[in-house]
């Protein structure tokens, strides 16, 4: 039988329309961390509705959720699927559209809350779904979120290294992903490769800039630059943090486990259990995130750009008020 196409009804069976009921719930539970990815929900089922936690479950489950998606009993911007990028041009329809958009743009002023700091943050994660969700938390301090969906390439480390080089004060590196053996070694792979980058890039400009072998010496003992290790301000950095999941997490939170899986080369030096970060609860994870984000930077900075923000915002939006009312009272002149 042909695969539907397009919108499409759905007779499921009973036992699968209660699977879907639970769905819905899940999703109505988290409304505020929406899109949510369908591994997230099939970790809430597994916790909350005793769903199997089999990897056969879950093809089950992506199966019915694209039904129900067609059926249009979900709708589709409850959950986000990885793959798709986009790219946005910015184009008006004419002078009403451009007025509309430039009220829209006054309405969302917003202050870069990074600027003023003593550090600078980036947060990446592991699962490219998992991105919107962690901007809505991270947009708030002006933190940059960043994803590779999993091991990074070469590329990927350098541009870290790079924009951390750029900057007068250090990059806190935070990082999201799975407690297992991938997902350690991708946290580790970063951080050594962009410390690594960093570590020959800042040594040539300190060359260049005359800096005496002694004192390069005295920076980066025996020629490295140790992962999270403090530099002098003057000097840009690169400091690695693992916000989730950790150990620690996994058992406080009694979030659902697994052996590691046998395929990966790695689990032969990991003990016990693994877990997937998207096993963690949305509202949970972005406490954490945001907790995390809030530790390292300086809470009096953050309040006064969001007061000064505040105060900006207001003046703009009068003003743009103020120039399109003068524009509506031009009479239009005959060429």
């Amino acid at each position: 039988m042909a695969r539907p196409k397009g919108f499409a009804s759905w007779n499921p069976k009973a036992e699968t329309l209660v699977v879907i009921a639970d769905v819905q719930r899940v999703l109505r539970e988290y409304q505020n961390h929406l899109p949510l990815t369908v591994r997230q929900i099939f970790y809430r089922l597994v916790g909350q509705y005793g769903y199997d936690k089999t990897e056969r479950a879950y093809a089950r489950l992506c199966e019915y959720l694209v039904r129900a998606r067609r059926a249009q009993m979900i709708s589709f911007e409850d959950i986000r699927d990885d793959g798709t990028i986009h790219h946005r041009f910015q184009k008006f329809t004419g002078l009403d559209d451009f007025w509309v958009e430039v009220a829209s743009s006054a309405e969302h002023y917003s202050r870069d809350k990074l600027a003023d700091q003593p550090v600078y943050v980036e947060l990446w994660c592991e699962a490219s779904g998992m991105v919107p969700q962690l901007e809505r938390v991270a947009n708030a301090y002006s933190v940059p979120v960043y994803s590779t969906g999993g091991f990074s390439s070469v590329t990927v480390t350098y541009e870290i290294a790079a924009r951390a080089l750029k900057r007068n004060k250090p990059t806190v590196f935070l990082h999201v992903g799975d407690f297992d053996p991938s997902g350690e070694s991708i946290f580790e792979a970063m951080s050594r490769d962009a410390c690594s980058f960093l570590l020959n890039r800042l040594s040539w400009k300190l060359e260049a800039d005359g800096v005496s072998e002694e004192e390069i010496e005295r920076l980066f003992p025996g020629g490295k630059l140790l992962v999270g290790r403090e530099l002098p301000g003057e000097y840009p950095n690169l400091l690695p943090r693992r916000v989730a999941l950790t150990a620690a997490q996994v058992e406080e939170h009694e979030l659902p486990t697994a052996p590691p899986k046998a395929s990966d080369t790695r689990s032969a030096t990991w003990y016990g259990e693994t877990c997937q970060a998207e096993a963690m609860p949305p509202d949970l994870l972005a406490e954490i995130v945001e907790d995390a984000i809030s530790d390292v930077l300086d809470d009096d900075v953050l309040q006064e750009v969001r007061s000064a923000e505040h105060t900006e915002k207001g003046a703009i939006i009068r003003r743009v008020k103020a120039i399109r009312s003068e524009i509506d009272k031009e009479e239009p002149t005959e060429d």
